[in-house]
């Protein structure tokens, strides 16, 4: 069995934390050949290039990437140990890292999030929020506990990954009141030709409302297109259009955007999911999410 050397870790983590091996070395108050030699011989116990290049400054590769992310953790717990045993027994927080799919809108991420602060008390929730092929990868790197999206993780995706649906929801239109008392009569007819916020092209939201207006022969006049949810509610605040968001949020986007329901449909669906790495969930707010989505959120 190979042991790692912890001695040449530290130096590595406080290279990356800190950007530079000058930076280190006065950290550490060693010199700097010796800070590179023990990170070449990591590197060599290892087989793999922790650090390459950049300008002045060293970044970290993919694989550092992963490897300071294990010893950023593997530190945490030792100062964490020190402290134990100098003040007495205290709580493990407990890490929740989570990629949330940028279409996914920020009231339905953090619902679906709400319940893993009251399964697990001493939660130390972390976000990162990208496009659904950038999380994926992070996750097949044990970056990210779980990825929120509103598909099942693309088949085009090389990362060995599995869907847990939490739940749908459909669909409700919202505007500024002035806009939205001259169509609600009328829905969803009304929309042909009223000033409509859309999310971008291709999104499988927007596929979604595309096959329904062309179901019905709708015909909305485009006037803004997004890949943020979050701007395209604040546009809709401001009066330049409909927009939709799933029924499940209804009372949370009326209330913090100040819009009122146009109408509603459940001919559109929205689906959620949480894509792990696991085959059966395992992590305790991870489950929470999951149980509390399939009971209580979504329809």
């Amino acid at each position: 069995m190979a042991w790692l050397n912890y001695h040449h870790l530290l130096y590595f983590w406080t290279v990356a934390r800190t950007g530079t091996i000058a930076n280190a070395s006065r950290e550490l108050h060693l010199s700097q050949p010796t800070i590179s030699t023990q990170l070449k011989t990591l590197e060599e116990s290892l087989g793999q290039k922790l650090f390459q290049r950049a300008g002045r400054r060293l970044a970290l590769t993919d694989v550092g990437r992963s490897v300071y992310r294990y010893a950023d953790e593997i530190f945490r717990l030792g100062r964490e140990m020190q402290e134990s045993i100098t003040r007495g027994p205290m709580s493990r927080q407990v890490k929740f890292t989570v990629g949330v799919a940028d279409v996914v809108p920020k009231l339905v991420a953090e619902r679906l999030l709400e319940p893993a602060y009251a399964a697990v008390p001493d939660l130390q929730l972390e976000v990162h929020e990208g496009n659904v092929a950038q999380l994926l990868a992070r996750l097949a790197l044990h970056e990210l506990d779980v990825v929120l999206s509103d598909s099942p993780a693309p088949h085009d995706v090389k990362v060995r990954a599995f869907n847990h649906e939490l739940g749908e929801s459909g669909l409700t239109f919202f505007a500024r009141a002035n806009l939205a008392t001259s169509l609600k009569r009328t829905f969803p007819a009304s929309l042909t030709g009223a000033p409509t916020l859309l999310p971008l092209a291709g999104t499988p939201s927007r596929l979604l409302l595309d096959q329904w207006f062309e179901r019905h022969g709708l015909r909305p006049k485009v006037v803004g297109e997004f890949d943020d949810s979050a701007l395209m509610k604040v546009f809709g605040a401001a009066g330049r259009g409909v927009f939709a968001a799933p029924t499940a949020i209804e009372d949370e986007v009326a209330r913090q955007f100040q819009v009122q329901v146009v109408g509603r449909t459940d001919e559109l669906r929205v689906r959620f999911f949480a894509i792990s790495v696991e085959r059966r969930l395992r992590h305790p707010a991870v489950v929470a999410v999951a149980e509390s989505a399939r009971r209580d959120m979504l329809d």
